[in-house]
């Protein structure tokens, strides 16, 4: 069956890092868009970051220059490298793919994980 396992949240201090990488199995990822949502409860989930499988990426602006998306074909995963966090940045992360063209529409991808909690400290 086709998942998506995420990892690396956690709690961290504002100004902090964290990394948070995304496995996938069950299917042909390599030629797949992968994107990263967040969602805070109550809250309706929200585009972050999304790389294409040519690697082309797009970042939400509340994100960009802080955030780094990347992906490794070989080992099928993709990452996101987040730096200078705040709290703010607080919520469910979620790892999404979709065949080959990147989107930052929920309703576009395919599969989805099941979320790692990210915690960001003041």
């Amino acid at each position: 069956q086709v998942q998506l396992v995420e990892s690396g949240g956690g709690l961290v201090q504002a100004g902090g890092s964290l990394r948070l990488s995304c496995a996938a199995s069950g299917g042909t990822f390599s030629t797949y868009a992968m994107g990263w949502f967040r969602q805070v409860p109550g809250k309706e989930r929200e585009f972050v970051a999304h790389i294409t499988w040519t690697k082309r990426t797009t970042y939400a602006d509340s994100v960009k220059g802080r955030f780094t998306i990347s992906r490794d074909n070989a080992r099928v995963t993709v990452s996101l490298e987040m730096n200078s966090l705040k709290p703010e940045d607080t919520a469910v992360y979620y790892c999404a793919a979709r065949p080959l063209v990147g989107s930052t529409r929920i309703s576009d991808y395919n599969y989805w994980g099941q979320g790692t909690q990210v915690t960001v400290s003041s």
